[in-house]
């Protein structure tokens, strides 16, 4: 099963990474359940569980969501390299 990640929450605080800014990311299945999880609970699916998450555009091109660390040991979440310039989770709406 994949889920898309659909939107964002990020803490305020200095980050070394902007990634590591967020906290939480909602997301939708293929069965149209919903959820918000921490970023942590995304990183350890992903990385333990083969899970696997997207993110789309509004054209419906898909960047696959991967798991990363920085050098000092924390877990974040990015996505693949694409076509686009943008940063795919940064550019996602908060989640309410």
């Amino acid at each position: 099963m994949a889920i898309r990640i659909t939107c964002i929450n990020k803490n305020n605080g200095y980050h070394e990474n902007p990634d590591l800014a967020i906290t939480h990311l909602g997301w939708i299945d293929d069965n149209g359940k919903t959820g918000r999880n921490k970023r942590v609970e995304i990183y350890n699916w992903i990385k333990n569980e083969k899970g696997e998450a997207y993110v789309a555009d509004i054209y419906g091109n898909r960047a696959r969501v991967i798991t990363a660390e920085t050098n000092n040991g924390t877990q974040y979440l990015k996505t693949e390299a694409d076509n686009s310039t943008k940063n795919n989770l940064l550019s996602l709406p908060e989640c309410s």
